[in-house]
């Protein structure tokens, strides 16, 4: 819903069900999808992606923090990790090795789905995006 909201994609995936309170659009469109894909795809390379998926997002989460706790150390946090470079770099490095130690296949169709991200947020979001919008609607 969020990423909607800011535009970065199509506002139908920001519609939430009035009676129940769930973005049910969203839910039967990318259900779809995902169903469509998980029905052709064997679940060892299904559960490798998901893994490789995961195992960067995490990465992504260790390096923006280390980020964020340099550029903006004076801002407010309800927790601090403690020792945060040693942290950070042992995330980075365990989940760095976990992903290249996942099969070749899984490496080279989850780089494929980065890839097509990239083209989206280039191609779609980056220019609709009201995060980077100067002017207010």
């Amino acid at each position: 819903l969020g990423m909607s909201k800011d535009g970065l994609i199509p506002s139908v995936f920001s519609k939430v069900n009035p009676i129940s309170g769930t973005p049910k659009t969203n839910l039967m469109i990318l259900g779809a999808i995902i169903a469509t894909v998980a029905a052709f795809t064997p679940i060892n390379k299904l559960a490798d992606m998901t893994s490789f998926g995961t195992l960067f997002a995490f990465t992504m989460v260790c390096i923006a923090v280390w980020i964020l706790r340099v550029k903006q150390p004076g801002l407010t946090r309800t927790f601090k990790v403690p020792a945060l470079p040693v942290i950070a770099v042992l995330g980075i490095a365990i989940n760095s090795y976990l992903i290249f130690n996942l099969s070749k296949d899984a490496q080279l169709l989850s780089f494929g789905w980065l890839i097509l991200g990239i083209i989206v947020y280039f191609g779609y979001s980056k220019k609709r995006s009201r995060l980077n919008n100067t002017t207010e609607e």
